[in-house]
């Protein structure tokens, strides 16, 4: 398996975003360019995905940004990444396409495809809320119960 650089920004640029939301208020894009070191164009492509997957809602204007559209206990690293365009497939073989010889005999595919179902059940389990937990960043209140 291996996540793009895409996928890596995504879900820090999330987290991110987690940490400093303030009172559940939008941050700029530069913020978190600043704050993250990533490209603000690089960002805005990244949030630009996460927006249309509906993970966070964006806010024009002065004092504009980005927020969650989901309360963190809510938003998973696998949504994440699937927005970013990350696929996530740890099946190392060609089973999957139409030329594979052994298709129906081998059964190492079998092992791959239940690596695969572990690691995104695994993704699909961690929450930003639950990092943030884990890590002791004490998220506000509001962060956790906006939109419940």
């Amino acid at each position: 398996m291996r996540i793009s650089t895409r996928g890596r920004y995504a879900l820090r640029a999330s987290l991110a975003l987690a940490t400093m939301q303030k009172n559940g208020g939008p941050v700029s894009i530069n913020s978190l360019s600043e704050h993250e070191n990533i490209s603000s164009v690089f960002l805005e492509q990244i949030f630009f995905k996460l927006r249309k997957a509906g993970l966070v809602s964006s806010i024009r204007g002065p004092g504009g940004g980005f927020c969650f559209a989901q309360p963190l206990n809510k938003v998973t690293v696998k949504q994440i990444l699937d927005a970013a365009g990350e696929d996530i497939n740890n099946t190392f073989c060609d089973k999957h396409s139409d030329e594979c010889t052994r298709m129906g005999e081998c059964m190492s595919h079998a092992i791959w495809g239940e690596v695969h179902n572990l690691v995104n059940r695994y993704l699909d389990g961690i929450t930003l809320a639950s990092i943030l937990e884990k890590y002791d960043y004490c998220a506000p209140t509001l962060l956790l119960e906006q939109q419940e």
